[in-house]
């Protein structure tokens, strides 16, 4: 059985990460050809899923922790399910578009292809994506916010996190890949919704549970006296890799 590690921060997860450009599903919509059914895969509780809501007759969202999609809003044409993406339940050939929004480090890659091969229309599409470390305008921010994730944390991370800061670019992908143009993720966030992000971290908990300490307090005194606006802009650049299956 796959790793579940987002139940127990579902709650801040859901009110509290970025959400994704619309001009990235823009620029994705226009590479599928029908819009019959999206599957989004290891959905959460539903970030992009939402987004695709409003172009596909039928969406389906799946996640192995059902934490979290407990948070996700009820759509008429979304069906949420818990699943893992190895075996989503979905028919052969069934699917126009497969996505997977931060978190295809977590999979069983091999069984995880041969799912959407098993699973896409011939010319459907899989868009998988991540985002790593954001940057913000102001250089004493950036460096706490990198100390915190880089030093404090720096034990706590799984394996797979590396996967991550490495762009998916190392992973094989096994499709016809699509060239996609750059996406940034912009947020405007208060001292609050920032370290709420940083709280949803999976490594924050893993830390909490090991300390006994919960870090977030402390690093907020640290980032307060840099919060001489009421918001900053944040913002992460897009790894994309998108591909079509023949």
């Amino acid at each position: 059985m796959p790793s579940d590690h987002f139940s127990s921060q579902s709650a801040a997860y859901a009110l509290f990460r970025p959400r994704y450009p619309q001009e990235w599903f823009d620029w994705l919509l226009q590479q599928v050809p029908e819009k019959a059914l999206a599957w989004d895969c290891a959905c959460g509780s539903g970030q992009a899923t939402v987004s695709l809501a409003g172009h596909f007759d039928q969406v389906v969202g799946t996640d192995l922790s059902s934490s979290q999609l407990s948070h996700a809003p009820a759509l008429p044409n979304i069906e949420w399910r818990t699943a893992t993406a190895e075996e989503s339940g979905l028919e052969n050939s069934s699917v126009d578009l497969i996505t997977v929004a931060q978190a295809l480090h977590w999979f069983d890659l091999p069984r995880f292809w041969e799912e959407c091969r098993r699973v896409l229309k011939p010319q459907g599409v899989l868009a998988v994506w991540s985002y790593g470390i954001f940057r913000v305008g102001s250089d004493p921010i950036t460096a706490i916010c990198d100390d915190f994730y880089r030093h404090q944390l720096e034990d706590f991370w799984p394996p797979e996190r590396r996967i991550v800061e490495a762009g998916y670019g190392s992973l094989d992908f096994p499709f016809a890949e699509i060239d996609a143009p750059e996406f940034q993720l912009r947020e405007t966030w208060s001292l609050d919704e920032l370290t709420g992000y940083f709280a949803s971290w999976s490594a924050t908990e893993r830390f909490r549970i090991a300390t006994g300490t919960n870090p977030i307090p402390e690093l907020r005194e640290r980032l307060a006296p840099f919060f001489t606006e009421e918001k900053i802009e944040v913002c992460w650049p897009l790894s994309i890799r998108v591909g079509r299956q023949s």
